[in-house]
């Protein structure tokens, strides 16, 4: 009996040991400077429930050409980024950008998708979630949604994102504790909001997802899956969305400038 109790308890240690290690030796892949985690959607999920479920507090990123683009001239924004538990690509053109430079991501994590699948974790689970952003009418009918489509998952609060002072806002989140906090104002400032704020919080997995309170709530319409099968969402957004077309300009920025690396990596 005693022999097996030592054999359990350095088998546990052996394996606690191995978590530490695979977690500091996380596989990275550098695009334009941004280190992206190695993650398909399944492994992510698993990993981010494991840590939702011990409790730990954890700042997700989903890096989109965009993003990598402004990060690269803001270096506050930069080094927001460097902090964060995930960084992981939201985007074919970062798919592509690390295919272009010879390492390669595994898939594209979409925020949005990422956004569902963790609410439909949480419905099982029983979590909880904050939803922060978009328009008033818009975050009132997202959290509609979420009652309907993931009855398990307790609604912590939720709030529009035409604020100036989060004090009460932080508050709230404070007193409610939630598992999960969807923060959705756009880059750069959810970030930045998650990263000012965080500190104050004792527990959740915080998660910049942008727009995806829109199509949550159904006032903007996803890319049909074909569309998202040729990786064209992009432009599907685009003719939904004409005035985005000055934000669309960064995506051949971004090619030209994954080319010049990839030429600076072969010399």
């Amino acid at each position: 009996m005693r022999k097996y109790m030592r054999l359990h308890w350095q088998t546990t240690e052996k394996s606690k040991r191995v978590g530490i290690l695979l977690h500091m030796t996380r596989k990275k892949i550098n695009v334009l400077g941004m280190e992206f985690d190695y993650y398909n959607a399944y492994d992510l999920m698993k990993a981010l429930r494991g840590k939702i479920n011990r409790g730990k507090k954890t700042f997700l990123v989903t890096a989109n050409p965009e993003i990598v683009m402004y990060a690269r001239k803001d270096e506050e924004y930069r080094e927001i980024l460097k902090d964060a538990d995930y960084v992981i690509a939201d985007g074919t053109g970062v798919i592509l950008g690390s295919k272009m430079l010879g390492t390669p991501l595994p898939e594209r994590v979409a925020g949005y998708d990422l956004m569902c699948s963790l609410l439909e974790a949480g419905s099982r689970e029983g979590w909880s979630a904050y939803f922060l952003g978009a328009k008033k009418e818009v975050v009132e009918k997202a959290v509609d949604t979420v009652h309907v489509k993931y009855k398990g998952l307790k609604v912590a609060g939720y709030h529009d994102g035409y604020f100036k002072n989060s004090d009460a806002i932080v508050a709230e989140i404070k007193a409610a504790k939630p598992d999960l906090i969807f923060v959705a104002v756009g880059f750069p400032r959810q970030e930045k909001w998650i990263y000012e704020h965080m500190g104050e919080f004792e527990k959740g997995l915080f998660i910049g997802v942008g727009g995806s309170f829109d199509v949550l709530a159904g006032t903007v319409k996803r890319a049909p899956e074909l569309w998202q099968r040729v990786h064209a969402e992009w432009l599907y957004r685009l003719l939904q969305e004409p005035k985005r077309w000055k934000r669309m300009l960064v995506l051949p920025q971004f090619v030209v400038e994954v080319a010049k690396a990839r030429v600076l990596r072969k010399k």
